[in-house]
């Protein structure tokens, strides 16, 4: 069978979250992102590049109540032009931060937690 079927990655990354307004607000607020012009019901969508973001209402069948941590196992990074200020501003809003700044493979970067505990990680320079 001959196909000309491809994927080219990741194209949109949302987050199954209980509280889409908390955390879209922790987002513009803590973050910086933007909201996009128009987002689906039960979500918000934010105009990052180059691959789109979002929070969500959870699809059926995910109970974020059974588990420890939401997207344990998963490594979600979002770039940034100054992780060190990131961080410092982070930290004095109280943000749980669980990997100090450090070197690594894309430039400065730390690892918080965001809106119901899902790790974080920044990077930039």
């Amino acid at each position: 069978m001959t196909t000309n079927l491809s994927v080219a990655g990741p194209d949109f990354i949302a987050l199954q979250v209980r509280d889409v307004d908390a955390a879209a607000s922790f987002f513009e607020t803590q973050l910086g992102l933007h909201r996009a012009p128009a987002s689906p019901p039960g979500a918000v969508v934010f105009t990052t590049e180059p691959i789109a973001f979002a929070v969500r209402e959870p699809l059926p069948g995910v109970d974020l109540d059974s588990v420890e941590r939401p997207g344990l196992g998963v490594s979600l990074w979002f770039k940034t032009s100054d992780a060190e200020t990131l961080h410092d501003r982070l930290q004095a809003a109280g943000i749980p931060i669980v990997r100090e700044p450090e070197d690594g493979p894309f430039g400065r970067m730390f690892t918080f937690l965001g809106p119901e505990g899902y790790a974080i990680t920044a990077h930039g320079n």
